[in-house]
């Protein structure tokens, strides 16, 4: 298995999805939170990292609970544990998800993962 990569959309908005719900460094609050996608899951297991990309820039991961189907759909479910994390590379956004091309050693910890 393997970690993946997505992406939040400008239009969406850093502000709007930190709000969404347990950002890095926060406690857990006990809730469920969804990156909803369409498709072919990807082979990933519980545990293994959802690496999120913004504006350009790696912001971070969130371990995998588990994949909830819908129809066509699918969520990857994650709970709290975020870490804010970032690498040496601009990323253009993409739809969908991707499988992580560095390696963790390239990973440095990223404390102004707010900042657009």
């Amino acid at each position: 298995m393997a970690d993946v990569v997505v992406t939040v959309p400008k239009r969406f908005g850093l502000v709007a999805w930190i709000a969404e719900g347990d950002p890095a460094g926060a406690p857990w609050s006990g809730n469920i939170w969804h990156f909803n996608l369409w498709g072919r899951p990807p082979q990933i297991a519980p545990g293994e990292r959802v690496y999120v990309v913004y504006n350009g820039k790696l912001r971070g991961y969130a371990p995998l609970v588990r994949i909830s189907r819908a129809g066509p759909d699918f969520s990857l479910v994650r709970h709290g544990g975020a870490v804010a994390v970032t690498i040496d590379e601009e990323i253009t956004g993409f739809r969908g998800y991707r499988y992580r091309w560095w390696e963790i050693e390239q990973e440095r910890p990223f404390p102004d993962w707010r900042i657009p």
